[in-house]
């Protein structure tokens, strides 16, 4: 049986006591609210989308500080994208909104080890105490009800970033489906080798940072969005910070 732990909100981060592992205003696009003026250009090593809507407008947020702690376990990945130096670039449609603040979130794992699901939508990206749900070990998800049918344009995501380390497995569905059963588009997969038995995915395992993963949407449609991964290249856990998705309601 599980014990879920208390964790202090606190603003420094203790990593290695867990041998695992966020609240700011609504993200606006184009705004000029980003936690690091200095990074608006992309990384030629950024493991996130580029480009984006041709005429479209800059999508922003805020980013955490960066505080990276303890020795990380080697990264025995194949085709490892280094952690990006800079903020990604990405254009998207104009009208495009956050609609994740504060939305419900369910999980494979409804008592997660650490933490609370609602800290997946509440804004914050720290990676602190206080600041991440822990989810059990092997493949498991996180599920964000936008209560109403989107098209989607981005999906902005931090695993636990205060340590380098790669998180397995990182595949983000969208479905009108709550059940994920039928009408399931994949927009994102790096299980290169297929061992969460979702299908082998083109996209390259990364390294984490404070600047996340930024995912194009790629106008995917539905109101349901689902996140897995499989543990990580430190420990056999699960974490999840925070997920932004953007896009327009339909």
């Amino acid at each position: 049986m599980k014990h879920k732990l208390i964790v202090p909100a606190l603003l420094t981060v203790s990593a290695l006591a867990f041998t695992s592992c966020g609240k700011k205003s609504e993200s606006a696009v184009g705004a000029t609210d980003t936690a690091a003026a200095p990074d608006t250009a992309a990384a030629t090593s950024a493991p996130a989308a580029s480009g984006g809507t041709v005429g479209g407008v800059p999508l922003t947020t805020e980013f955490p500080p960066e505080l990276i702690e303890g020795t990380p376990k080697p990264m025995n990945v194949p085709n490892l994208v280094q952690a990006p130096t800079k903020a990604p670039e990405f254009l998207v449609p104009e009208g495009t909104t956050l609609l994740s603040k504060g939305k419900t979130v369910t999980s494979s794992d409804a008592n997660p080890i650490i933490g609370d699901l609602t800290l997946v939508t509440d804004g914050d990206k720290e990676a602190g105490e206080g600041y991440f749900v822990e989810l059990l070990d092997g493949t498991q998800w996180v599920q964000i009800d936008l209560e109403k049918s989107a098209s989607l344009s981005a999906i902005w995501l931090w695993h636990f970033h205060s340590q380098k380390r790669a998180y397995n497995d990182v595949i983000i569905q969208v479905s009108d489906d709550a059940e994920f059963n039928t009408g399931v588009t994949t927009i994102y997969n790096n299980d290169y080798d297929d061992s969460s038995k979702l299908g082998k995915g083109a996209d390259s395992p990364y390294v984490e940072s404070r600047f996340g993963l930024l995912a194009d949407g790629k106008g995917a449609k539905g109101r349901y969005v689902r996140l897995y991964s499989n543990g990580n290249t430190s420990n056999e856990m699960n974490h999840y910070i925070e997920v932004e998705v953007f896009g327009k309601s339909l």
